[in-house]
């Protein structure tokens, strides 16, 4: 039977050459689609996770909370001894110290007058220990766009426009104005060693990284940080994990009636963050589900089409003895054979954008540059393994439903009438 259906669909190219076309087009755009979603979202998530919320994160309550206007002043105390806790308890994880600030920079001439003066913001990092996590979690070693690398305390990096707004040299000084954890004015002096381009213009536009051990000497932070970071050795937010270990350090550390007590928060405790990875879960069948409505539409009006020109197939298969029900599946069966096709076709011709767009990429800097979220400017496709499968939806279920909907003239029909109509 199948073989005999896959025969008559060769042989009679008006029957499967503009169905499978057509089902090899929403299938092409499924898979496309899928993968720049895909894409772009993940990218969001890692890129905030590593610039912004980490994939675990141990801080204060009031600083969770927003209870102080000044966040230094919800520093986290005895830092030393809740960083040697968090890696002799949980083992999967890289921690790391992280103090984000904020400030006015001060580049001075020769006589220490000041040349020019902007806001910028700050990320204090572990630049100077040597294990290359946080330089690898942000790329910096491949993000240097002019000098070096920090290479002793006292020196940060800047970003390279704002280091060309403020026409600065490498190895210039640059002064630091802020307020400590205690309300304290903070003047402290760095060195620019280098300029970074992170590729994420809300950074671009102005900031440094400094040594976390430098911005604790300056703030007054001894034995303090603003948050603990922590990162799954393997790369990637392992959701039950992370709400594993925060039920378990949560129940053992925090005092609700303490503002300065350790609180651990996850990934997905970011309102923006939820949504995004709710969203990543959700985004291929959204996708599949909105391509499977809108190519059965067209392939119920091509089914119609066709069912018309077939009239005197189906009169002489009935008026032969053929069972309108039989009739009936052998046009679903035919369906999905042209869907299989369409499926195949499709998802060959899907994957070749989606594939050089995850290579190369594709630049939306521009349309971004008064944009506040932390996203890079070039956004790429990922080519994952549903990329490979959810054609399958659309390709098969499309024409199905269409001819579904469509097959459905087999039953409004009389023998009699159809070979009236045609003289048959």
């Amino acid at each position: 039977m199948i073989s005999f259906l896959l025969k008559g669909l060769i042989r009679d190219r008006s029957r499967s050459l503009f169905p499978v076309l057509i089902t090899a087009a929403g299938v092409a755009l499924t898979v496309f689609m899928a993968a720049y979603g895909g894409g772009i979202l993940g990218q969001m998530i890692e890129t905030t996770a590593k610039f912004q919320t980490g994939h675990v994160t141990v801080k204060t309550k009031a600083l969770a909370d927003h209870l102080q206007t000044n966040p230094m002043e919800s520093a986290l105390t005895d830092s030393d001894r809740w960083l040697r806790l968090l890696k002799e308890n949980y083992p999967s994880l890289y921690w790391k110290y992280r103090i984000s600030f904020g400030g006015l920079l001060d580049i001075p001439d020769q006589e220490g007058e000041t040349l020019s003066q902007a806001p910028v913001i700050g990320m204090a990092l572990d630049l100077l220990s040597g294990d290359g996590v946080e330089t690898a979690n942000l790329n910096l070693n491949k993000s240097i766009a002019k000098g070096a690398y920090p290479a002793r305390p006292g020196e940060i990096l800047i970003s390279d426009a704002f280091f060309e707004k403020l026409d600065l040299k490498i190895g210039q000084n640059a002064t630091l104005i802020s307020s400590d954890m205690n309300g304290a004015m903070v003047v402290y002096n760095f060195k620019v060693a280098g300029t970074v381009i992170f590729g994420v213009n809300a950074l671009d536009r102005g900031a440094i990284i400094a040594d976390v051990t430098d911005i604790q000497q300056a703030f007054n932070m001894v034995d303090a940080t603003l948050e603990i970071y922590g990162f799954f050795k393997n790369g990637s937010f392992q959701e039950a994990k992370a709400l594993q270990m925060q039920q378990d350090f949560n129940l053992k550390h925090l005092k609700y009636d303490d503002i300065f007590s350790p609180v651990m928060m996850t990934l997905k405790d970011d309102e923006i963050m939820s949504y995004m990875l709710d969203m990543a879960k959700y985004v291929i069948f959204i996708i599949a589900v909105v391509f499977i409505f809108i190519v059965s539409i067209v392939l119920w009006n091509a089914g119609l089409m066709s069912g018309i020109r077939r009239y005197g197939e189906i009169g002489i298969r009935l008026a032969i003895g053929e069972s309108k029900n039989h009739l009936y599946l052998s046009l679903l069966l035919e369906s999905v054979l042209l869907g299989l096709g369409g499926y195949i076709l499709g998802t060959l011709i899907g994957l070749i954008p989606a594939y050089l767009l995850q290579r190369y990429g594709l630049n939306l800097g521009t349309m971004m540059q008064s944009s506040d979220l932390v996203m890079p400017n070039i956004v790429r496709a990922e080519i994952t393994r549903e990329c490979f499968w959810i054609g399958l939806i659309p390709g098969v279920a499309a024409p199905f439903l269409g001819t579904l909907l469509s097959g459905l003239v087999v039953y409004k029909r009389q023998t009699a009438q159809l070979f009236k109509e045609l003289e048959v």
